[in-house]
C-alpha cells in the first residue's frame, strides 16, 4: 500500500495536466461540465495504476491514452452535441416564443480559456490555443466521428506525430493519416471565420465599446449596424435561431424587449469576447443574471451573438455573480 507522501506526490503529477486534458477532453466532448468529469475518472483511473508506469516522462502520453478512452466511452452512448443552427433553419424575428427548451445534454457549451488552456507567455502560442477553443471550431469536431476526432485534435491542435497517435490509439501510421485526411475534409466545410480575442487590439476594442454602448442604451439602430448581414443569434438552450440584421432587431424590440435596461459586465469564452448579461429585476432593484453572450467577430463586425442561458451552471463557472446590485 502506498504511504501518504507517496500518493500526495501522485496527485501533485496529475494536477500539472489537468487544465491542458480538460481542453482536450473539451474539444472531444463539446462540453466543459463533461470534460471536468471525464478528466477526473481519468485520474482515478490513473492514481489506481500509477504503480504500473515504467518511465515518469512517459506519464502525459499516458493520462492522453486514458483520457481518450474515457472520452470515447462517453461519446459511445452520447447523442452528439449541436449549435441550434444544427437543428433546422433560421426562425423569424417576429416569432413570439422561441420554442421549448431543449436537454443540455445536446449542446455545444461556452467554457473560460482559463479552464482548459494552460498558461503562454508566447503570444503566438495564446492565440493557437484560443483559436482551438472557439466555439465553430469545437462544434465542427462534434461531426467527426468520435476517433477521428481525436486524431484531429491530437494532430492539428496537439501536434502530435502520426505514430504517437498511433500508439495511443493502437493503431497504425496509414489508417492515423487516412483518418486524419477525411477529418480535414469535413473541418475545412465548416464557418469557422471567428476572430480570437484581441485585448490590445484597438479595432476589436472599439468595436466592443460600441457593442456595450448599444446594448446598454438599448439602441437597436446602433447595434444592428455592428453585425454581418448574415449575422446569426442563438439562444441555448432555446432552438429557435435568426440569421440577419432584420431580424435579430425585429426580435429584440419584440419579444427580447425584455432586455431593454441590461448590464453587461465583460469575460472571455474559448477565446473570444463574451459578457454575463443581467436584466432589469423584476423586484424594480438591481438587476438579474439572463444570459452568458459569446460574441464571434469578423473582419471587423459581429458574425455570430452567442446567448446561453443556463446562468446557474455557467455564471459561477465564469466568476460572475448572481445579482449585480
Amino acid at each position: 500500500m502506498r504511504d501518504v507522501g507517496t500518493d500526495a506526490s501522485i496527485e501533485g503529477q496529475l494536477e500539472t495536466h489537468r487544465s491542458e486534458l480538460t481542453g482536450y477532453c473539451y474539444r472531444m466532448l463539446g462540453s466543459f461540465f463533461e470534460a471536468e468529469d471525464a478528466v477526473q475518472d481519468a485520474f482515478v483511473r490513473a492514481w489506481r495504476g500509477f504503480d504500473r508506469l515504467d518511465e515518469r516522462a512517459a506519464l502525459r502520453p499516458w493520462l492522453y491514452r486514458i483520457a481518450t478512452n474515457v472520452c470515447l466511452d462517453m461519446l459511445g452512448s452520447a447523442q452528439r452535441r449541436v449549435r441550434p443552427m444544427d437543428l433546422g433553419p433560421a426562425g423569424s424575428g417576429h416569432a413570439t416564443a422561441a420554442g421549448e427548451p431543449r436537454p443540455d445534454e445536446i449542446w455545444v457549451g461556452p467554457v473560460p480559456d482559463g479552464r482548459v488552456l494552460p498558461e503562454r507567455t508566447d503570444p503566438a502560442e495564446v492565440v493557437a490555443g484560443r483559436e482551438s477553443v472557439r466555439l465553430a471550431f469545437v462544434a465542427a469536431l462534434q461531426h467527426l466521428p468520435p476517433r477521428q476526432r481525436a486524431v484531429l485534435i491530437l494532430r492539428e491542435v496537439l501536434a502530435w506525430s502520426a505514430q504517437e497517435v498511433a500508439d495511443l490509439l493502437g493503431t497504425t501510421v496509414p489508417s492515423v493519416n487516412s483518418a486524419l485526411q477525411r477529418a480535414r475534409a469535413t473541418i475545412a466545410a465548416a464557418d469557422l471565420r471567428a476572430d480570437v480575442h484581441k485585448p490590445l487590439d484597438d479595432e476589436q476594442k472599439e468595436l466592443l465599446a460600441r457593442y456595450v454602448r448599444a446594448f446598454e442604451a438599448y439602441d437597436l439602430g446602433a447595434l444592428t449596424t455592428l453585425l454581418h448581414d448574415d449575422a446569426t443569434l442563438a439562444m441555448p438552450p432555446l432552438p429557435l435561431w435568426l440569421r440577419g440584421p432584420a431580424d435579430i432587431h425585429a426580435w429584440m424590440s419584440g419579444t427580447g424587449a425584455g432586455c431593454r435596461g441590461s448590464r453587461l459586465v465583460p469575460v472571455v469564452a474559448n477565446g473570444m469576447p463574451a459578457f454575463g448579461q443581467y436584466r432589469p429585476s423584476p423586484t424594480g432593484s438591481g438587476h438579474d443574471a439572463w444570459a452568458l453572450i459569446v460574441l464571434e467577430l469578423s473582419a471587423g463586425r459581429i458574425a455570430m451573438v452567442n446567448n446561453f442561458l443556463d446562468t446557474a451552471r455557467l455564471f459561477p463557472l465564469f466568476g460572475l455573480p448572481a445579482r449585480l446590485d
